[in-house]
């Protein structure tokens, strides 16, 4: 009977199945609905996944960046120098003055003139000094002529002697005559004698006279430039306790620069030393020159002590000048095209901290940052270093990041030379887009 039953039940769901009919390759409605709504999430997936890799990405390298500051191992040129400031002047200068009292007649030159060895500059009236000269020569004329009349009393005298002999060889005269004789003569020559000294010595005043006239013309004692003229036409000059100045020759052809070095770093100077200076109008140009002199004598000011160095440098153009300030290097060591990097990338470890990096005794180290971000530290060789740079021989390449401070050290926002590559302290997730 159960048989019976199910053969029943079979019989009355066949017709209902077989009026359905199956298409190959269709899908049912339900199911093509979700495949659907899977494809639209799945770009919006990608975006959020992608989104979140960016803003891992950079806030890795942000705070990377944040972490250190690098600078690129370039190729240039250093140098370990003493700076000091020095002041330009003549290398050699003349006041032309005046020997002789008078009035300033002509004065034939002026400031910034150019002048030769015997240039005829200023003269001075030389009225009084003429008049003077007449005066001489009038009575060195009076004493010449008193002298011819004494020379003839001299002849006179001797010749009376030989008389005075002869007429007592005869006795017809005393003694005593020819003794008188005797005196005369010796008085005549005693008065020639004279006329002959004071003659010479007006002949002495006539030549310093003449002397004081050539000195009313004034020529210039060296070849130069006319740096002063403190004088004027038609003023009146003493001579008689100073020779006034007419005017200020200065030979402008070679400089010299005074230079007030430090007491700490004058031991550091040494006589034939490169040195160079640069101009406040002319920053980028250098004059360069060598140590000719270091001054013994100090000059201080303010309880400071400072001496003077001094180098000569040429000024075939002109163009440096009287009084002009400069910015003077004395170059103690110098390379150039070599490894640089800034002092302060390097550390020095081991040893004494009074000890230097070059004696052996510490050694100097630098951190590199590598292609892949990672940093290491190299031991290096260090050759001049200034406050600035440092040159480095050994342990580094030319192009290398290396490692001159943190973001703690410059307390605000740092740059990175090396890579462009700029931060801000305290910045935790940078922008996304």
């Amino acid at each position: 009977m159960t048989e019976t039953v199910r053969t029943a039940k079979q019989d009355k769901a066949s017709p209902a199945t077989s009026n359905v009919t199956f298409i190959p390759g269709a899908v049912p409605p339900r199911r093509t609905k979700r495949r659907s709504r899977l494809w639209i999430w799945l770009p919006v997936v990608l975006a959020v996944a992608g989104t979140g890799y960016y803003a891992w990405s950079q806030y890795k390298t942000s705070t990377a960046a944040a972490s250190v500051v690098t600078q690129v191992v370039v190729r240039g040129d250093i140098e370990n120098a003493v700076t000091a400031v020095g002041t330009l002047d003549s290398i050699k200068s003349v006041d032309a003055g005046a020997q002789v009292s008078g009035q300033l007649k002509v004065l034939h030159v002026d400031i910034g003139d150019k002048v030769t060895q015997n240039q005829l500059i200023g003269e001075i009236d030389p009225a009084t000094i003429q008049n003077r000269i007449e005066i001489d020569q009038a009575e060195l004329a009076n004493l010449q002529a008193q002298l011819v009349s004494k020379q003839a009393q001299l002849v006179l005298k001797q010749a009376n002697i030989d008389r005075q002999r002869n007429l007592v060889a005869t006795r017809s005269v005393s003694q005593s005559t020819l003794d008188q004789a005797i005196a005369d003569l010796a008085a005549a020559e005693a008065d020639v004698n004279a006329l002959e000294a004071q003659i010479r010595k007006q002949q002495a005043t006539l030549a310093g006279d003449q002397v004081d006239l050539g000195y009313t013309k004034i020529y210039a004692p060296m070849a130069g430039t006319i740096a002063a003229v403190p004088v004027k036409e038609g003023q009146t000059l003493n001579a008689s306790q100073t020779a006034p100045t007419i005017a200020t020759i200065a030979d402008l052809s070679t400089m010299t620069v005074k230079a007030q070095v430090s007491e700490a770093d004058v031991s550091k100077l040494k006589i034939g030393m490169d040195a160079y200076f640069t101009l406040l109008g002319q920053p980028g140009k250098r004059y360069t020159g060598k140590l000719r002199q270091i001054q013994p004598t100090p000059d201080i000011e303010n309880n400071v002590v400072l001496y003077y160095a001094l180098f000569d440098v040429p000024n075939p153009d002109g163009d440096l000048m009287i009084s002009m300030s400069a910015q003077v290097f004395f170059v103690q060591s110098a390379a150039k095209d070599v490894l640089v990097v800034p002092s302060s990338a390097i550390s020095l470890t081991g040893g004494s901290r009074r000890d230097s990096a070059n004696d052996g005794s510490r050694k100097a180290e630098v951190t590199v940052v590598t292609p892949a971000g990672a940093t290491e530290t190299r031991e290096v060789e260090v050759g001049i270093r200034n406050r600035v740079n440092a040159e480095i021989k050994s342990g580094v390449k030319e192009g290398e990041l290396v490692v001159v401070g943190s973001d703690s050290d410059t307390g605000g926002t740092t740059t990175s030379r090396g890579t462009g590559n700029r931060s801000q302290r305290g910045m935790r997730m940078p922008p996304m887009f």
